[in-house]
This record gives structure tokens, C-alpha cells and sequence, in this order.
């Protein structure tokens, strides 16, 4: 049973692009899917409408353009030894990004009761 996260806590947020893989699934996919298996308390992936990252090759979703691979970050919340933890898995997955850790500070965290 999860507990509720409070107080300080350390942000996880991983910025890639939609057409990176991992053995030819979705790397977000890959990172939520380690992320729950090690426990975390929560991750969201979110799609970007515009950006760019080291390439300096713009993305878009704009009509004209059509890009194919739009940014994706991925964010993540939980006690900072449990985040911690989880970043040698980001050094095996990601070949291309950038990762970021910041201090939060976790003022609600409610978790929905079990369905009876």
C-alpha cells in the first residue's frame, strides 16, 4: 500500500523525443513502466507542441510542418533516495536527452482509497 507523499521531495524530469526507443517500444514507455516497477509514486508524460534540445532542430506540431518526433517529458515526484535510486536506469535507457532533478515541495498528495 502506497503512503502519501509529503514534505520535501526531489522532481525527476527527463526531456526526450517521441520517436525515441527502447528495443523498438516507446522509451517513455519504457521509462513509466521502470519507473512503476521500482516503485515511484507517480509519473506523467507530457507531449510538447514546440521545441528543440541539442540538435537545434526545431520540432513541431504545427500543421504545415508535421513533425514526427515531438518532445516528451517525462516527470516524476517521489522521496529523494527513491529517486536516487532509479537514476542508474536512466544512464542504460537514455542515449539522447536531458534529465534534471530539482527540490519540490510535496503540499497535497492524496491517494484514492481501494474500490471496495
Amino acid at each position: 500500500m502506497m503512503t502519501a507523499l509529503t514534505g520535501t521531495a526531489l522532481r525527476l524530469t527527463i526531456f526526450i523525443g517521441e520517436s525515441d526507443l527502447w528495443h523498438h517500444k516507446p522509451l517513455s514507455s519504457e521509462i513509466v513502466h521502470r519507473a512503476h516497477k521500482a516503485g515511484l509514486a507517480g509519473v506523467s508524460v507530457f507531449r510538447g507542441v514546440e521545441g528543440y534540445g541539442a540538435s537545434s532542430r526545431i520540432h513541431t506540431a504545427r500543421l504545415l510542418s508535421l513533425s514526427e518526433d515531438l518532445p516528451l517529458c517525462i516527470v516524476m515526484v517521489d522521496a529523494a533516495e527513491r529517486i536516487r535510486a532509479f537514476l542508474p536506469q536512466l544512464d542504460e535507457l537514455v542515449g539522447e536527452g536531458l534529465a534534471i532533478l530539482d527540490e519540490v515541495e510535496v503540499v497535497r498528495h492524496a491517494i484514492r482509497a481501494a474500490a471496495r
